[in-house]
Order: C-alpha cells, then sequence, then structure tokens
C-alpha cells in the first residue's frame, strides 16, 4: 500500500509538472479524491468556482485529470472512496440533496453537444474498466431519504 501510494504521489507530481509547464496560464489543480472530503466547504466552492469559471479546455483537462487520478487508485481504495461518499451523502439534508442534483442537471445542460457525448463516452470507458463487484456497487441506488 505505502509502495502504491508512493507510486501515485510520483505520477500525480509528474502531471502535474507537466501540466504546469506546458501551459501558459496555471491549470486548475485537481485536489486528491481521498483528500477532497478533508477540505473544508469554502475551499471545495473556491475550487468549483474556478472551475465554473474556466474555458471549456481547461475544464475538459480538469476532468481529465481527475479521471486519470481516480483510475490510478486500487479497487479497495475506490471502494473506500465510494463509501465515504455514500455516508457524506446520506448525512445531507433533503433540500441540500435537492440543490446539489439541480446544480449538476445545470451542468449538463450547459454542456454542448459534444461535451455531453464525451461525458458518456468517458462514463462508459470507466464502467469497463471496473470489475463486476464494483459495477454492482455502482448500479445500487442511495436511498432517497
Amino acid at each position: 500500500m505505502n509502495n502504491a501510494f508512493r507510486s501515485l504521489l510520483v505520477r500525480w507530481l509528474a502531471c502535474c509538472t507537466l501540466l504546469c509547464s506546458t501551459a501558459q496560464a496555471a491549470p486548475l489543480t485537481v485536489p486528491d479524491a481521498r483528500e477532497w472530503s478533508r477540505l473544508n466547504p469554502a475551499q471545495q466552492a473556491e475550487i468549483k468556482q474556478r472551475l465554473k469559471n474556466a474555458s471549456p479546455a481547461e475544464r475538459q483537462a480538469f476532468r481529465q485529470r481527475l479521471r486519470e487520478q481516480l483510475e490510478t487508485l486500487t479497487p479497495q481504495e475506490r471502494q473506500a472512496l465510494i463509501e465515504q461518499t455514500r455516508q457524506r451523502w446520506q448525512a445531507l439534508a433533503p433540500e441540500e440533496k435537492r440543490r446539489l442534483a439541480e446544480e449538476r442537471r445545470d451542468q449538463v445542460r450547459e454542456m454542448t453537444p459534444d461535451e455531453r457525448r464525451e461525458l458518456l463516452r468517458q462514463r462508459r470507458d470507466m464502467l469497463n474498466k471496473l470489475s463486476p463487484a464494483e459495477r454492482r456497487a455502482l448500479r445500487e441506488k442511495l436511498p432517497a431519504d
């Protein structure tokens, strides 16, 4: 596990270094997926706002870096992240859940048709990489409190 974490850290740093050296403006930094929940709401909101104000190319690059980061996680790390996210979701008030769902719908509506097709393609690719157990867990619906 320690070796896997080191490998993940080295890859993440290499990607950040490469992206920072080739980009004209500082790209949006992708927080570590495991650390996202440790960020306070203000920090999360700041990242979301910067992403909202970013160009389509910057948003695409951000999503790609995040996807690559998640793909490097082991199945156990992904499962722990899924469980942590599920617990946070279930702890939210119903009105907060509705607000977040509506925000996501708005984000998808604002996408161009090409961006939506790319999102669907990426989701299919992600599903193809999951184990059967992970796919079953993903199909489970969260309770609609």
